[in-house]
């Protein structure tokens, strides 16, 4: 294992927090007060709670949406599913209009897009929101969720994964 100095710290953390494998999430809610669809993707995820359903993703604190996730708000989180890439990408953009020909409903409970085709949803209300650094930690309970049996997306190094392609050790 390889040790590194201060220089670049940041850009060499990164590098290697991206060596660990994550899964691919989209968050969605409703911009206030004009009620407009937003939408973000986030790879920060994590269980935090069954008891109560609990669960953390990271908001960057420069995110244009800082403001649209206070405490009590609903939303929605998307497991991606691996043939979602494209979509990730697109949620992943700084683009104005980010639900240009996605296909969502607003679910009634959390009052957010839905959208349709992912590994699973998790209909949230914001819980709380931690100071993390650059971030904001937003705590969300899961009120309801929702599953299917497609296999994921999932970021590493960089770059999407097909886990549906056999490796070099099945080969």
């Amino acid at each position: 294992m390889s040790e590194q100095g201060p220089f670049d710290a940041q850009r060499a953390l990164r590098n290697v927090l991206g060596r660990f494998p994550t899964g691919v999430t989209v968050i969605t809610a409703l911009a206030l007060p004009e009620r407009k669809p937003i939408g973000l993707t986030v790879n920060s995820f994590s269980s935090v709670s069954l008891d109560p359903p609990l669960v953390l993703w990271s908001l960057s604190r420069r995110s244009p949406n800082l403001t649209q996730f206070p405490v009590g708000r609903g939303h929605v989180i998307h497991f991606l599913a691996e043939h979602q890439a494209q979509l990730a990408m697109q949620f992943a953009t700084t683009r104005i209009d980010k639900f240009s020909g996605i296909d969502f409903e607003i679910d009634q409970d959390v009052d957010a897009p839905a959208l349709d085709a992912c590994v699973a949803r998790f209909f949230c209300r914001t819980e709380a929101i931690v100071d993390g650094g650059d971030h904001l930690v937003i705590i969300s309970r899961v009120l309801r969720f929702e599953q299917s049996e497609r296999s994921p997306l999932v970021f590493y190094r960089g770059e999407f994964l097909n886990l549906g392609e056999p490796s070099a050790v099945d080969a």
